[in-house]
């Protein structure tokens, strides 16, 4: 099969991109790392001694990000539903977030205690259709706000990816009411035609 002239496109955009040359030089495994390195940057999110849970991980960057950061203390804990190869000082369980026995076994490597910082790059499996793939994406976004009602710190931090569009101002009203402060992030690694920006919900209440 030829592949479209819009995939011909996009491939020759990811290639060209400075964030995935700059990727490819730095050593981490996606471009993404440069979202998370620019917002830890302004907003200082990750400090050595942490706990740090990173969902959606897959291929890895955000971990990567979060394990230089710690500087060797602390704790990073991965999740994804694909697989992840291995990285130095970080816990990957490999499940659906969605599955009450993935969650479980997150919950066991928690062992009672509660982690510093959740941060979540997740996106569901794309079907083209706005409409579905936001909801699917909002989902998500509640799935982890829950998951931080019992497992976040008071006064931690949760960052996650967001996709403007139906939902959207639900869901920053529900972060309000779980956190002191709600700010928008757009990085520069984040491409100015996506619809997606980053919600940071500051200090636990």
């Amino acid at each position: 099969m030829k592949p479209s002239k819009t995939s011909k496109a996009w491939m020759q955009e990811h290639l060209n991109d400075p964030y995935v040359k700059l990727a490819q030089k730095e050593g981490y495994r996606a471009r993404a790392a440069y979202k998370l390195i620019e917002i830890d940057d302004k907003d200082k999110l990750i400090r050595p001694g942490m706990t740090i849970l990173d969902l959606g991980s897959t291929p890895g960057s955000w971990s990567q990000v979060a394990v230089q950061r710690l500087k060797g203390q602390g704790r990073v804990i991965a999740l994804d539903i694909l697989d992840m190869h291995p990285i130095a000082g970080v816990e990957f369980i490999q499940g659906d977030f969605r599955e009450a026995s993935v969650l479980q076994q997150l919950e066991n490597a928690l062992n009672k205690s509660q982690v510093d910082l959740v941060i979540a790059d997740m996106a569901p499996n794309i079907s083209g259709v706005k409409d579905v793939d936001q909801a699917g994406a909002a989902y998500l976004t509640e799935l982890a706000l829950e998951f931080c009602k019992d497992w976040l710190k008071p006064n931690g931090n949760f960052l996650v990816k967001v996709f403007v569009g139906a939902g959207f101002d639900e869901l920053v009203k529900a972060m309000r009411q779980q956190f002191d402060k709600v700010v928008t992030r757009k990085p520069k690694a984040s491409r100015d035609r996506s619809s997606e920006v980053y919600l940071l919900g500051l200090g636990k209440k």
